[in-house]
């Protein structure tokens, strides 16, 4: 589970270099996530954009913050890492 107990889920495309970060980040830091391919699921983007007001990958949802991009930090803060 992850160190602030909050759900993760990452908005992505297969083509996407930094969704691939994104979640390699999160896999070694032994964080589990919900990978949502927004390039085959037009309702989950639908919902991505609606969320985040961005059309672009990646969107991490980290309980009921959203971060668009590899935001190393932010992603640190919102999960609580060191």
């Amino acid at each position: 589970m992850t160190a602030s107990k909050e759900k993760v889920r990452v908005y992505s495309t297969q083509t996407c270099q930094y969704c691939y970060m994104v979640k390699d980040f999160l896999t070694d830091h032994k964080i589990k996530f919900e990978d949502v391919d927004v390039g085959k699921d037009h309702g989950a983007a639908q919902d991505m954009v609606k969320k985040s007001g961005q059309m672009g990958v990646p969107v991490v949802e980290i309980g009921n913050k959203i971060i668009v991009g590899f935001d190393r930090d932010a992603i640190k803060n919102a999960l609580k890492l060191k």
